[in-house]
Parts: structure tokens; C-alpha cells; sequence
């Protein structure tokens, strides 16, 4: 997706919820002997959808349908993707299973333990009810197994932070209220946290948030990081820093463009150009240069200013997130960069 839709945005439906459908549509087929044509849901928060069958299938103590994610309005990686739930006898209770384009986890830090498929608690939970209101329903013992599968899950786990996270081999199945909020800012943040949570687990000394992937690019490669020390801060200085203040990371990098980073700098804490703007007269302040308070972009201050402009964003952006971290025992330190990833500034750690 590359603009934002007109008028209202539509709301989707997770992983979670596709799978937990599916499961239901599974065991109506196992137990009950004929496929629905629809199935509905009861959500966590009480919504109710109801999702058509895109795929079934059976065979020997088996039984398996397909639902093809609908995202809405989200630019999701995942919309359009078919999510599969093969049912079958378990040898007591439910049992999760990752099929084909579902990832497993191979990190601790996860809310899912290492060596389990990437199924979240919240999908788990919900299949479970469904296991048990089927059972009920059905005159059954609710000892399933459950197989999620994803077809082109490893190819789309690509696009995801999955690979950082030590997802290997497919999607996470996710959702803790299974609807999809259009532009969720929340989502971004929530992977922010998971990539800190993965990467104190593991014992990671220091940690860098970027605002792209040139500068991330740049980071990683000055600190020679490994990739799940990387965190995909984006836009969310704020909620990387208010996170990270719960935890003993002896050390945090920041890296990004001038623009992004004078906005933290001055105080910012949302990075984005639509909820935060360079203030060109604090810039002019800083630097005793009343020609930066006429300047169009920060890029065009520092055309005006040079070196010492980038230094004193860097040094500011330093302070500004020390003074977010609080207490907290992280050393900070800044690299402002260029759009073709030369180093313009670095702060003292």
C-alpha cells in the first residue's frame, strides 16, 4: 500500500483469528461430518466475524480449512495470505503444531518458548476455547492437534522481524485481540519491545534504534551488531526509550537522518513527519544564525551551517534521550547520517 485510503479505514482480522476459524471450520468437518459454508468467531473483546472457507481438505482422522487473511485498510505484509488448520486426535489435551510457512522460535525473550512454533498466547487461547466449545458441542473429548500452515510463509517471514527475533522458517501467528487496527502505530511499538525482550534475553550488551534502514545499515556496521541487537525503531523514539527503561542494556545507539534526529533533539518523541516538525528558530538559537530560521528542511540548515549544526543535533538528541531513559543505567550515543549513509555527527557515549 502505498498512500493512505479515503474516508474511513477498514479494519481487518490477525493471523490469530484466521486460525482460530479455520480450527473451528476443521473440527465441524472432523466431528460433524460437513463443512460449513461460513464460520464465526467470538474475539477476545467480543467482536464477531464471520470468515468464508477458502481451502479444505481431508483425510485419514483429519480434517483441514483455509482462510485467506483479510487486513483491511493495514498495509500488512501478511493480507492475502492463506492461513490452514489441520485437526487431528491428540494423545491428551490441544496440542500446537507448526506447518509449513509457520516460523519456530530458536531465542529465548519470546512469549513463546524456544524450539515451540510461533504461535502467540492469545491465538493459543483462543483455539483452546474453540476445542472445547467444539468438544462440547459435538459430544467429544478435546484432545486435538492443531497444525497451522502458511503457504509462502517463509517468504513472506522475510518482510517481517521475524528473522531478527530468531523466527526461523515462516510468519508468527499473531493477535491479542484478533483485529487488525488500520496504520497501527501500537503494532510497531509492540515489535519494538519484542526486539528488546530478545535481545536482553540473550544477553546483548548493546543495542541500536534506527529511523531506516540506510542508517541502520550504517549502525550496524560501525558496531559490528548482530542483527537481533538491531531494534526497527522507525518513527518510535519514544516508545524504544520508554521501554528500554526497564531493563540494564549498558548500551543504546541512535541512528538516523539529520531531520528525524533534530526532532529528537528538540524533544520529540514521535518521529514522524506528520506528528512532529523541526522548529527552525530553536535551530537558529542554538547556533547564533538567524539564517536557519527561513531554512525549508533541517538538510538545508546544515547546507547553511555545516558541521557544527550536525554535532550540536547529536549532542542534543544525546541529552534529550538520556533524559528519557532516566535512571536507567544505558549509555547513550547518536549518528546523524546523510541520505547516502555518510557519518555527518557522532555524540560522545
Amino acid at each position: 500500500m502505498t498512500r493512505k485510503p479515503d474516508g474511513p479505514l477498514r479494519r481487518g482480522w490477525t493471523t490469530g483469528a484466521c486460525a482460530t476459524a479455520a480450527t473451528k471450520a476443521a473440527l465441524m468437518r472432523l466431528w460433524g461430518g460437513e463443512w460449513p459454508s461460513s464460520v464465526g468467531i467470538t474475539l477476545p473483546r467480543g467482536e464477531t466475524p464471520v470468515f468464508e472457507l477458502a481451502h479444505t481438505a481431508v483425510g485419514d482422522g483429519w480434517s483441514e480449512a483455509g482462510i485467506i487473511k483479510d487486513a483491511g485498510d493495514d498495509p500488512d505484509v501478511t493480507h492475502g495470505a492463506l492461513i490452514i488448520a489441520r485437526v487431528e486426535a491428540s494423545s491428551g489435551g490441544v496440542r500446537f503444531k507448526g506447518g509449513q510457512g509457520v516460523g519456530t522460535v530458536t531465542k529465548a525473550g519470546l512469549p513463546i518458548g524456544v524450539g515451540e512454533p510461533a504461535i502467540n498466547p492469545v491465538p493459543r487461547a483462543m483455539m483452546d476455547e474453540i476445542v472445547a466449545e467444539m468438544a462440547s458441542e459435538y459430544g467429544q473429548a478435546p484432545d486435538i492437534t492443531i497444525t497451522v500452515s502458511v503457504p509462502k510463509g517463509e517468504e513472506l517471514a522475510k518482510k517481517t522481524w521475524n528473522p531478527r527475533l530468531g523466527i526461523v522458517g515462516g510468519i508468527s501467528i499473531l493477535g491479542t485481540t484478533g483485529v487488525v487496527r488500520p496504520f497501527s502505530c501500537a503494532a510497531w511499538i509492540s515489535s519494538i519491545h519484542r526486539g528488546v525482550d530478545v535481545a536482553v534475553a540473550n544477553g546483548i550488551p548493546h543495542v541500536a534504534g534506527c529511523t531506516g534502514a540506510t542508517s541502520e545499515k550504517v549502525v550496524q556496521g560501525l558496531h559490528d551488531l548482530p542483527e537481533f541487537a538491531m531494534l526497527d525503531m522507525g518513527d518510535f523514539a519514544g516508545g524504544m526509550l520508554k521501554y528500554l527503561k526497564k531493563y540494564d542494556v549498558p548500551r543504546l545507539t541512535i541512528g538516523g537522518g539529520i531531520g528525524k534526529l533534530a526532532k529528537l533533539a528538540q524533544g520529540a518523541v514521535d518521529l514522524h513527519s506528520g506528528r512532529s516538525q523541526v522548529n527552525f528558530d530553536t535551530l537558529a538559537e542554538w547556533m547564533g544564525d538567524d539564517r536557519l530560521r527561513t531554512a525549508n528542511t533541517t538538510l538545508e540548515a546544515y547546507q547553511l551551517a555545516g558541521a557544527p549544526l550536525a554535532q550540536t543535533i547529536a549532542d542534543k538528541a544525546r541529552e534529550q534521550a538520556a533524559q528519557m531513559l532516566g535512571d536507567a543505567p544505558t549509555v547513550v550515543d547518536i549518528v546523524v547520517i546523510d541520505r547516502a549513509g555518510n557519518i555527518l555527527a557522532r555524540s560522545n557515549p
